[in-house]
């Protein structure tokens, strides 16, 4: 279906319509102390239930007083930066993190190997998938052509409905294990079908991690370097998860308590991922940066960079919504942890490629726009980069296209969804039904 000559006749009556009924006065929302977007006056998301999976710090109370502090991600108690950092140099954590937000515990050394195997068992789809439902209806929008595999699985699924928490693992191992094809595979059927470009399919290595599978995947003669590995497993690490309360993975606890099963919550999940104010901020960022790049010429003059900036933020530049992607976030204030663990293999994988000019560029973006915002702005909390200010660049580093962007955020994010769905289930919690207030007139 698409827009037709009948359509117009429509459009613009029925536009108007909602323009004129459906506008609800932000008085109302005062009058009624809604807190629109479950976030109140100062930011702070509304409480709506509890977890032991992950946390998020980015206030401590000091003399009676909250106020605002470095940020710190835990994983099932363990510090994020603590947990990357004791990942041995030459190791991948992937395997490792997803037992450990899946089962609650650290594995020893013989768990992570035998989940790790089992993963590798699981990185297959049912015979002629690819070709009947991935090749099928090729599209640019790979999260809309994953959401169609992840619906389209459930019917090769004899227990799809099974609530069983031993049958949901399955499940959710299973589509942990795949995500990074059904992302994959699906681009390259766009690239091909859409874009005349060449096809080639490579199958996954059961030995591999799931970083070194996306990009063996994903390139024609399926090289890598260990280093580009592990940059990418660090990014999957830290994108994994981060909260009940974001808005894919309480879309996920949602789904799950209407009792339905883990391929529409999954599915819900992606749909609310997909949206560009929750997984495509570094898409946003990596536009920006090529607006700033074609407007600044030396990208170790801070005054000039400043200037730019300071146009942006005044919606004078780029696209005129005053806003410094990458910078500030809902949760942290002073520091997002995963920004700073993150930025040193940035600075690794930069240099191995050559784009230390590039790096200077994001240096120095990051060290002026939080002065500049904070000039400008009144900033309750702080602001600082956050973790997508440079997960595009190390993206576009690896060679990996934009339209993959927000599917690997998936391929991460897909392990959080799935511990959050168990968490809801063995706690076997009511449906989850907030109330609205009705302001409508009685006519």
């Amino acid at each position: 279906m698409g827009y037709n000559k009948q359509w117009e006749n429509y459009t613009e009556k029925y536009q108007k319509l909602c323009m004129e009924n459906d506008v609800i006065p932000d008085s109302l929302f005062k009058e009624y102390g809604v807190n629109r977007g479950l976030r109140d006056i100062n930011g702070n998301g509304v409480l709506t239930g509890l977890t032991n999976i992950s946390r998020i710090d980015s206030f401590c109370v000091k003399d009676g007083k909250k106020v605002p502090c470095d940020g710190k991600l835990w994983y099932r108690g363990y510090n994020v930066t603590d947990w990357i950092s004791n990942i041995p140099k030459d190791s991948l954590g992937f395997g490792k993190t997803a037992y450990l937000l899946l089962f609650g515990k650290a594995p020893t050394a013989e768990e992570e190997k035998e989940f790790k195997e089992l993963m590798g068992k699981c990185r297959a789809l049912p015979t002629n998938f690819t070709r009947d439902v991935i090749m099928k209806a090729p599209s640019k929008d790979i999260m809309n052509s994953m959401t169609r595999s992840i619906l389209t699985l459930a019917s090769y699924d004899e227990n799809v409905n099974s609530n069983d928490i031993g049958n949901v693992i399955r499940q959710c191992v299973n589509l942990i294990s795949v995500f990074p094809m059904l992302a994959v595979y699906a681009y390259h059927a766009y690239n091909h079908y859409e874009r005349d470009e060449s096809m080639y399919i490579h199958r996954p290595d059961p030995r591999l991690s799931t970083a070194e599978n996306l990009l063996m995947l994903l390139r024609p003669d399926k090289q890598y370097s260990f280093l580009e590995a592990k940059v990418l497993d660090v990014a999957l690490m830290l994108h994994m998860e981060h909260g009940g309360g974001n808005n894919s993975t309480f879309t996920t606890r949602v789904v799950t308590s209407s009792g339905s099963d883990t391929y529409s919550a999954v599915a819900a999940a992606m749909s609310s991922l997909k949206g560009p104010r929750h997984g495509g901020a570094n898409i946003k960022v990596m536009e920006m940066m090529d607006d700033i790049r074609e407007h600044v010429k030396d990208y170790e003059d801070k005054d000039e960079i400043k200037a730019y900036l300071t146009k942006i933020l005044e919606g004078q530049a780029f696209d005129q919504k005053g806003l410094i992607y990458g910078m500030g976030h809902a949760v942290y204030s002073l520091s997002d942890p995963r920004e700073r663990i993150f930025k040193g293999f940035v600075e690794q994988l930069s240099a191995a490629k050559h784009r230390e000019r590039d790096m200077t560029l994001y240096n120095n973006i990051e060290e002026l726009a939080p002065e500049i915002i904070a000039q400008k702005r009144k900033i309750y909390k702080g602001v600082s980069p956050n973790v997508d200010f440079y997960s595009g660049f190390v993206y576009d580093m690896l060679g990996i296209p934009v339209e993959l962007y927000t599917p690997i955020f998936a391929v991460a994010r897909i392990v959080g969804w799935s511990a959050h769905r168990l968490e809801e289930i063995v706690g076997n919690g009511k449906i989850i039904r907030p109330s609205y207030k009705s302001v409508m007139e009685e006519l």
